[in-house]
């Protein structure tokens, strides 16, 4: 599932974000999602995406102010805000290190501003509007791939 998707449409997002979900539901131990694109881009219905897959009936709203929102499902979803983060230390201090235990997926937006606390094997998700207002180019890397997964 690692490559360059096109979305069309806050719905199309939402849905390619409960496929790589799907994925998530079966890896082992902690996941991170690192990812990066500006206000409005995306990340959060991306990210309602997953949650659905992970069967939360809960609404996901951006963590803007409470810096994470937990969600439990099939897996508990963390989701992070590091906009207002300014250092490494503002991490240590949330207790960043106390999410990443087994069974637990850290969907964190606004990853750049903590960039060196990130785990190197974390799957990352840009996000980029296009040209038309609805049109985003997302851009996976960093899942494992599954036995018989196809290059795109």
């Amino acid at each position: 599932m690692n490559g360059e998707f096109i979305t069309r449409s806050p719905e199309e997002t939402h849905a390619l974000g409960f496929r790589l979900g799907q994925r998530l539901a079966a890896l082992p131990g902690p996941v991170v999602i690192a990812y990066t694109g500006g206000l409005g881009a995306g990340k959060t219905a991306f990210t309602g995406g997953i949650a659905q897959a992970l069967g939360i009936r809960d609404r996901v709203t951006s963590p803007t102010f409470a810096i994470v929102n937990e969600y439990e499902g099939i897996r508990r979803l963390c989701h992070f805000d590091m906009y207002r983060l300014s250092s490494p230390e503002d991490l240590e201090s949330i207790g960043w290190f106390d999410y990443l235990l087994p069974g637990v997926i850290c969907a964190v937006e606004w990853s750049e501003n903590v960039a060196e606390l990130l785990p190197a094997d974390c799957i990352r998700v840009d996000i980029s509007r296009g040209a038309e207002d609805n049109l985003r180019i997302i851009t996976l890397s960093g899942l494992p791939r599954t036995e018989g997964e196809a290059d795109l």
